[in-house]
């Protein structure tokens, strides 16, 4: 059974950091592109990063410069550094990893999701 887990979360101050990591069971992913979305309170779930197998990334603009996705194909594990949070980065954060090897901005087009971890944000 595929399980996605994960971990990193919790309380920061604006302008802090926090790693978020998310450890994959069941099967590997090597080959599929993996992604990180968020949920703010009241909102919609939102498109943060993505990776491809080869490494090649892509982000959101409300992110690009602050946001780093990273993966370990060794470990099954994928990773989001966060720098220079802010209060509207508050939102629990899914990992996800996409049916195809390619990058998509879709939700619709991930196929297994993490549990998510709370990311909160203070002024």
């Amino acid at each position: 059974q595929v399980q996605l887990v994960e971990s990193g979360g919790g309380l920061v101050q604006a302008g802090g950091s926090l790693r978020l990591s998310c450890a994959a069971t069941g099967r590997t992913f090597s080959n599929n592109a993996m992604g990180w979305f968020r949920r703010a309170p009241g909102k919609e779930r939102e498109f943060v990063a993505a990776i491809k197998w080869t490494g090649a990334t892509s982000y959101a603009d409300s992110v690009k410069g602050r946001f780093t996705i990273s993966r370990d194909n060794a470990k099954n594990t994928l990773y989001l550094q966060m720098n220079s949070l802010t209060p509207e980065d508050t939102a629990v954060y899914y990992c996800a990893v996409a049916v195809y090897s390619s990058i998509s901005y879709r939700a619709n087009n991930y196929n297994y999701w993490g549990q998510g971890t709370q990311v909160t944000v203070s002024s």
